[in-house]
């Protein structure tokens, strides 16, 4: 029996993200993301305009005039969504925890995908793989991603991401798209396993944030625990230096990992859980699109 109050909250994601998903980002995501290809769908008589190296000459050449092959796009794609359920996702100052917000980004491209007719997947992790549900279609379906992401009990703290990252290689055999959805604090590098998801899939990680993990406020001495161990520090908030410390480390990190995703090429989204994630989300297919435009 799922609570009362976690069914109030699934309606309330579901109406909300399946209206993003309607009219701000399907269009968007059909057009961002390729399908297996294109396949032979049927001839039809030459018109001007036709591009001529489409011409079926046998066809032509039977029934006396020019007819061109039609072709359409093989989606049969597959979305893997790859969620961490670590401890820091329970940590939120502004707009809930982060975990809420990982739920309606979940929602949101999961309703994207079946609008398309394409399955969807789910991998929850932390320092473990917690739960795997297996690709399907349908609305029913994407209600039990976003239930399994917000009734989840996760046995792991940690953040493993590297492990994750081979488990999508034991279960997607074919090319995938793979968001990764996370804050992407993890303890150990996730450099190799990324390079091989990013060369087998088409990967996106999309990192959430809250504003105060970006800038320390300044509120005199503190005791801090780590979201992912049981360590305690002390920290003098109100010392410029220390503030100015901790922005420096966040930026470095912030530079380290996009330089790492653009060596990869590897499309990524920030996310903060004080400001609306569609329009970065949207962003994303919009740049995706216009590049693949220009390919053709």
């Amino acid at each position: 029996m799922i609570p009362r109050e976690l069914v109030k909250k699934l309606r309330k994601i579901e109406i909300y993200t399946a209206r993003l998903a309607q009219e701000q980002l399907v269009g968007g995501y059909h057009s961002a993301f390729k399908g297996r290809g294109m396949a032979f769908s049927e001839v039809r008589p030459y018109a001007a305009g036709d591009d001529v190296r489409f011409i079926d000459w046998n066809v032509s050449a039977r029934l006396n005039e020019p007819f061109v092959k039609i072709f359409t796009e093989e989606r049969e794609v597959t979305v893997m969504l790859l969620v961490d359920l670590s401890a820091s996702g329970r940590f939120g100052t502004v707009g809930g925890p982060k975990i809420s917000t990982v739920a309606e980004i979940a929602a949101t491209l999961a309703f994207s995908a079946i609008k398309n007719g394409d399955r969807v997947g789910l991998v929850l992790f932390t320092d473990r793989v917690e739960r795997y549900i297996p690709p399907k279609r349908g609305r029913s379906h994407v209600m039990r991603v976003v239930t399994e992401i917000l009734n989840a009990r996760p046995k792991g703290r940690g953040t493993d991401i590297a492990g994750a990252l081979d488990f999508l290689g034991h279960i997607a055999h074919r090319r995938t798209i793979a968001f990764l959805v996370s804050d992407l604090i993890a303890s150990g590098s996730y450099e190799r396993p990324l390079r091989t998801a990013a060369a087998r899939h088409d990967l996106i990680p999309i990192r959430v944030t809250d504003p105060s993990e970006e800038r320390l406020p300044d509120v005199g001495v503190a005791l801090v625990e780590g979201l992912e161990t049981d360590e305690v520090v002390e920290v003098d908030t109100s010392d410029p230096r220390v503030r100015a410390a901790f922005e420096a480390r966040v930026e470095r990190e912030r530079a380290e990992r996009q330089a790492l995703f653009r060596k990869l090429r590897v499309d990524s989204v920030e996310v903060r859980t004080d400001e609306p994630y569609v329009k970065p989300l949207a962003d994303l297919f919009r740049m995706r699109r216009r590049r693949m435009a220009g390919f053709r």
